[in-house]
Order: C-alpha cells, then sequence, then structure tokens
C-alpha cells in the first residue's frame, strides 16, 4: 500500500505508527443503528472497515438497535452518544420530553419507510379498513408510535385498532400465521421478512404512510446538545464519516453488504442486498437528494412532519425546525451529493 507524504509527516509526529494501528489515540465514540445489522445501516459498517471514521478522527464503535422508539431513550440517558434512528418517533420523544436535550444533527432519509402492511388478498384495502382489525408490532417499533398520526392524516379512527405487542422477530410471522389482519414498520424490515417466510412482495399489500397525507423524512441522526456542545468535531466526524460511507455504499453496493458479511457471518446475502436496495430506492435517493444533496432539509415540509406527529398525540403544535434540527455539523453541500448510478 502506497504510503502518501501526509502519512508520513503523520507518522513522523507519532499520530499514527502504522495502518492497523491508526485507531490508537483517537477518541472513541459509541454509536447505535436503528436496528439489527441489516442492509440498510450496513453503510456504517462498510465505512468502519474502509476507515472513513478513522480518516475523520475518531474510533467508532457500533452496536445493533433495537428499533427507532427506544433509540431517543438510549441516547438521552447516556447508553450511547450518536444514534440513526427514524425521525418521527425522535420528534414524538423531543415533543414529550422537552428537556432531554435531544437534537437531531442530519437527515439522509428524504422519504419515511414507514407503512403498515397486510396480504395482498385481504379485506384491507384503504386505512378505513384498519377500524376493528388486529395489528401486530412491538411497542418500540416506530410504524406503531406513528400510527396515530398516519390514522389522522388518512381519516379513520385509531381507537378502534386493537394491538398485539409482539417481540420483533415474532411480527412478521404473526401476518404469515394469521394471527394477524396486519403489521407496522419500515417496509426494509417488514417486507423483506414476509418474503423470507414465503410471503413475497407480490403477496403483500403495502400501506405507505406517506401516501395518505403524511410527507415525513426518514431516518435521521441524533445525540445530545450537551454532548454537541462539549464535542462538536466529533459530532461533525460521524456525520461526514456517516455521509461518506453511503454515498460511496451508494456507488459500490456490493461492497457495503460484503462489509456486512464480514460483521455478520449469518448474513444472507441476497436478502440483505435486496432490502439494501429497497431502503436506496425508498428512502435515500430521491430526485430532491439528487439536485441538492443529502439531508437538505426543507423547514417547511420539515415542520410539517413535527405538526403531524404532536397532533396525532393530541399535544398543541409547539415544536419548530430550529427546536429540534440543526445543520451545523454537516459538510459542504458538495460532499454530500450522490452520484448518480447506472
Amino acid at each position: 500500500m502506497p504510503i502518501t507524504r501526509r502519512a508520513l509527516g503523520l507518522a513522523a509526529t507519532g499520530l499514527i505508527a502504522a495502518p492497523a494501528l491508526r485507531a490508537q489515540g483517537l477518541p472513541r465514540v459509541k454509536y447505535q443503528v436503528d436496528w439489527a445489522f441489516q442492509g440498510p445501516n450496513a453503510f456504517m459498517l462498510y465505512g468502519r472497515e474502509k476507515g472513513f471514521f478513522r480518516d475523520a478522527g475518531i474510533d467508532l464503535q457500533i452496536d445493533r438497535g433495537f428499533g427507532s422508539g427506544r433509540v431517543p431513550i438510549d441516547v438521552a440517558g447516556g447508553a450511547y452518544e450518536i444514534a440513526q434512528a427514524d425521525i418521527n418517533p425522535v420528534i414524538k420523544f423531543i415533543a414529550e420530553n422537552p428537556n432531554a436535550g435531544l437534537v437531531v444533527v442530519g437527515v439522509f432519509g428524504d422519504r419515511s419507510l414507514l407503512c403498515a402492511t397486510v396480504r395482498e388478498e385481504g379485506p384491507i384495502r384503504a386505512p378505513k379498513d384498519f377500524e376493528g382489525r388486529t395489528l401486530a408490532a412491538p411497542d418500540s417499533d416506530a410504524g406503531r408510535q406513528i400510527f396515530p398520526a398516519f390514522a389522522r392524516a388518512a381519516g379513520f379512527d385509531a381507537s378502534k385498532v386493537n394491538w398485539l405487542t409482539v417481540r420483533p422477530e415474532l411480527r412478521e410471522p404473526m401476518l404469515v400465521q394469521r394471527r394477524a389482519d396486519g403489521i407496522t414498520g419500515a417496509a426494509t424490515s417488514t417486507g423483506m421478512s414476509l418474503k423470507a417466510l414465503g410471503m413475497d412482495w407480490p403477496q403483500q399489500r403495502i400501506l405507505w404512510y406517506r401516501d395518505y397525507g403524511l410527507p415525513l423524512y426518514g431516518t435521521c441522526w441524533l445525540t445530545t446538545r450537551d454532548y454537541a456542545r462539549r464535542n462538536p468535531e466529533l459530532v461533525r466526524a460521524v456525520v461526514a464519516g456517516g455521509i461518506r460511507s453511503l454515498r460511496e455504499a451508494h456507488r459500490d453496493p456490493a461492497g457495503c453488504i460484503a462489509a456486512l458479511k464480514a460483521a455478520e457471518p449469518l448474513t444472507d446475502v441476497a436478502i440483505e442486498a435486496e432490502r439494501q436496495q429497497v431502503s436506496l430506492r425508498e428512502q435515500i435517493v430521491s430526485d430532491h437528494v439528487m439536485a441538492n444533496g443529502l439531508s437538505a432539509v426543507v423547514p417547511a415540509r420539515f415542520q410539517l412532519g413535527l405538526t403531524a406527529v404532536e397532533e396525532a398525540y393530541g399535544m398543541a403544535p409547539k415544536l419548530k425546525p430550529e427546536d429540534i434540527y440543526t445543520d451545523a455539523f454537516l459538510p459542504p453541500a458538495a460532499d454530500r451529493r450522490l452520484v448518480a448510478t447506472s
């Protein structure tokens, strides 16, 4: 491997001794993804393997998550310093816990993946048909937490829906076994897990929340205001490294899944590659992102999401975009652009 002049200079000053030891001496950041290690969040593992976070000046510890609804609790409680989660449960948490001090420092999901999924041949054809039916999901599931906002926007009574609280691994089997009429979640998780159980995409009817008056954003990066105030360069390093990782994973999806396989040897490569493509197609890559780059947040649209979540839970709308989001830790717009792939 060629050694650059910059590397020689760093070695001479004692900042690095050898490539294998580059992480030594770098500040460690504890980071949590939103779910188990899968195709949609594999870009963070890919970036760590490629050294993008070391290049940004940090040693990133990456742990799995247990649902976007739990992530803000873990970050606010200090278990993790920075994390990723669906932004809508984060909004709900901040609205209910204004003193928790959470702040969103980047939004890389331009469209929400949240949905409710039922059987294609079943009786539920439109949101109104959920009334009187039974849905299954964990308490921490983002789709379940934001379901009242979906109901309000789509014009049906969420109080007439029955819920079965299940462990994450039992959600999809409940639908396949006809023990529930539907499930909620992010389509990258629900859709692919249903497919693995024999219910392929044509057998699923997906009711995207975004198709019923909820133009929500998707996955975001969050931390606490206190941590960002004390460690601004570390926050910038995580966001910059994460955006670089996502850009390169978009260009090299196979390499990204290979990094996932290296971290999780039991990974089903075919399933996770497809799950990754669903995330890219349905959440990350949009006309707006291709024109403006990742985390090019539109305040008016952001405000719609804030108000929708607050109203869904009976709260008087109070939050403004500046109360929950800052772009102060983003890299320049030129460094946030995705390159079109064939």
